[in-house]
C-alpha cells in the first residue's frame, strides 16, 4: 500500500456514519444516529489492515468539526470518540454526557 491518496471523509446520511476512505475503499467509519438534537457516536472501527495510520483519529476529526460546523452537539457513546473527546479539549464544548436513557435508546439501534 502507498501512502500517495490522502484520506478523504465523507458523511453517509443513508447509513448514518462517516466514512473514511483510502483510495476510494472505505478503510473505516464512526457510526452515529440523531435523538433529541444531538448525534450520539456509537461504534467507529478501522479495518485492522489499515490500524496504525492514524485513520480513526482523522475520521473522528472531520465528524466532529461537521457537527460543529453544524451548530450541532453529540454525546459520545462510543469509547474511542469519548476518549478522543476527552484527549482534545478542543472539542469539549460539543459534548453532553452519556445518560442511562441514551444507552438504553442505543441498545434498541442494534436491528438496524
Amino acid at each position: 500500500m502507498t501512502d500517495s491518496a490522502a484520506p478523504v471523509v465523507r458523511r453517509d446520511d443513508a447509513r448514518h456514519r462517516y466514512e473514511i476512505l483510502l483510495a476510494g475503499e472505505v478503510a473505516g467509519f464512526t457510526a452515529y444516529r440523531d435523538h433529541d438534537g444531538r448525534r450520539v457516536f456509537y461504534h467507529t472501527v478501522v479495518d485492522d489492515a489499515y490500524a496504525g495510520q492514524g485513520l480513526a483519529g482523522q475520521l473522528v476529526t472531520h465528524a466532529l468539526t461537521d457537527v460543529r460546523d453544524n451548530g450541532g452537539r453529540i454525546v459520545p457513546v462510543c469509547p474511542y470518540v469519548k476518549q478522543f473527546v476527552t484527549k482534545h479539549e478542543e472539542f469539549a464544548d460539543l459534548a453532553d454526557p452519556v445518560t442511562p436513557e441514551i444507552l438504553q435508546w442505543v441498545r434498541t439501534l442494534d436491528g438496524n
